[in-house]
């Protein structure tokens, strides 16, 4: 899709975290562009995230992505959607999966109607679909040699990871029966500002800052890509621009830590020994290893991280915390974190 055809962006989810990010990246790096930003303001939505942004250029409509009235109305304004909308955390996808199901699944359906009668009266639209690494399953950690291609077959292993499996499936199938102009992104684990302080980073961090140990889950030696959510917006905006329709692209750093490395790193720069990690019980079905090759993107769009090298990444996030803690206090989720890490007996 040529980048000068595209004017004006759906963007679902955009009050988030990586959804919101993506409106700030897109206001610095394409001034022509504008953006609908359709969200429902879940608990995991937040305005403040908005702050900043030209509101001439960005325009914000709560409301529910199940809604299909309301989803062919903005889709009917817009020349793109980027699709973001996501119940997002593994912790509370154990505990309930049934919001998982419905945004992540129903949700994914709704929009994919929506842009099916879209082209059926000659309006066709592409949509870039953001998944997850988290549908390939998991990598053994003796075998540093295997990572995710866009070939590994899907193998979900969390009721998140699924739910977020069927919306990747559902978008493939409306590609080939329907011809539709979908792209799929599978990005490995983000770090950044504006991420709810359920996640890891995030909940390791102002744990610290309010004098807390860190919960980590069993031995610590689970494995993941850690990438700067700058780069993943840059990498699905190079996807939505220069993708090929049908197509998936696997987004990754190359920046493989495991949980006990990725604690101690946090330590380290906020002046903390390993008195502060308390070890709990691990949690169900914990995937041990991901691992991303992103050859595809380096080599058919050009692409290739600029944010996330290590520690600097790691760094300018724990900067951020530091310096917005008025936003992390009125946006505090980490009981679930912490109370989903229950202590070892």
């Amino acid at each position: 899709m040529e980048e000068s055809l595209l004017q004006t962006y759906l963007v679902t989810g955009g009050a988030g975290f990586i959804g919101s990010n993506m409106l700030h990246f897109l206001q610095r790096e394409r001034p022509g562009v504008r953006t609908i930003n359709l969200d429902a303001l879940a608990y995991s939505g937040n305005l403040r995230n908005l702050d900043g942004l030209d509101g001439s250029r960005h325009r914000f409509v709560k409301g529910d992505i199940c809604d299909r009235a309301l989803v062919t109305e903005l889709v009917g304004q817009c020349d793109g959607v980027l699709h973001f909308a996501a119940e997002s955390h593994v912790d509370r996808s154990i505990q309930d999966s049934s919001p998982f199901i419905r945004t992540n699944v129903l949700g994914t359906q709704v929009i994919l109607d929506v842009l099916l009668d879209a082209k059926r009266s000659g309006a066709s639209k592409r949509m870039l679909y953001v998944s997850t690494d988290e549908v390939y399953g998991s990598l053994p950690l003796d075998r540093p040699d295997l990572k995710f291609t866009e070939r590994t077959p899907i193998d979900p292993r969390s009721p998140y990871a699924a739910s977020k499996a069927g919306g990747d499936l559902l978008c493939s199938a409306y590609a080939h029966t329907h011809g539709l102009d979908i792209v799929t992104t599978r990005c490995s684990n983000n770090l950044g500002p504006r991420q709810l302080t359920e996640k890891a980073i995030p909940l390791f961090v102002t744990n610290l800052l309010q004098g807390k140990q860190i919960p980590l889950y069993g031995d610590g030696l689970n494995v993941r890509d850690w990438l700067h959510v700058d780069d993943h917006c840059s990498a699905v905006l190079a996807v939505m621009e220069r993708g090929r329709a049908g197509e998936v692209y696997n987004i990754g750093g190359d920046n493989e830590r495991s949980n006990l490395e990725l604690v101690r790193a946090i330590l380290g720069i906020m002046g903390h020994g390993e008195s502060m990690i308390r070890y709990v019980e691990d949690r169900l079905g914990h995937d041990r290893r991901y691992a991303i090759d992103a050859t595809k993107m380096h080599e058919e769009l050009g692409w290739r991280p600029t944010r996330s090298a290590w520690p600097d990444a790691l760094e300018s996030t724990i900067r951020w915390y530091r310096e917005n803690e008025d936003w992390w206090r009125s946006n505090d989720h980490a009981k679930i974190g912490n109370s989903a890490r229950s202590k070892k007996g």
